[in-house]
């Protein structure tokens, strides 16, 4: 791998990896500020794709609630980048966990995450995002 896609590598997982902890402390604005204007938003608690930024930072504003996080795992990132290093698509496994009553890890949940970072005006924004859950189904089959 060249040394600038390294380098774009780095910085987009770096990013996503603070814009998610952000999230667990219990502060959403961090992705709800770096969505771009016409970002599209696949989320497992809806049926349909959402586009715009006011239609998913309304949606997610609905739902979020301090999660309470205490640790995440950042597992496999992978990260494609196109020719011209001013996208970047990050895909990754995260796990989060929370406290139980004894003050214990437990998992929280455990998702399959895709975030596809555009560079405007030299920040990467994020342009699309896919977040599903990693145990959906009751039995794997394709179909």
């Amino acid at each position: 791998m060249s040394t600038n896609l390294q380098q774009i590598t780095q910085e987009v997982f770096e990013l996503e990896r603070s814009l998610n902890e952000r999230w667990s402390a219990g502060d959403n604005r961090g992705y709800l500020d770096n969505y771009h204007q016409d970002i599209s938003y696949f989320d497992p608690a809806l049926e349909c794709l959402l586009v715009g930024r006011d239609a998913v930072v309304d949606h997610i504003q609905k739902l979020y609630k301090n999660p309470h996080i205490v640790r995440s795992e950042y597992l496999n990132p992978h990260v494609i980048t196109s020719e011209a290093g001013d996208l970047a698509v990050l895909s990754y496994n995260l796990r989060t966990y929370i406290a139980d009553a004894n003050g214990a890890e437990q998992l929280l949940r455990a998702w399959n995450a895709t975030e596809v970072y555009r560079k405007i005006a030299g920040a990467w924004r994020i342009v699309h995002s896919n977040w599903g859950l990693t145990k959906s189904m009751t039995v794997a089959t394709a179909s």
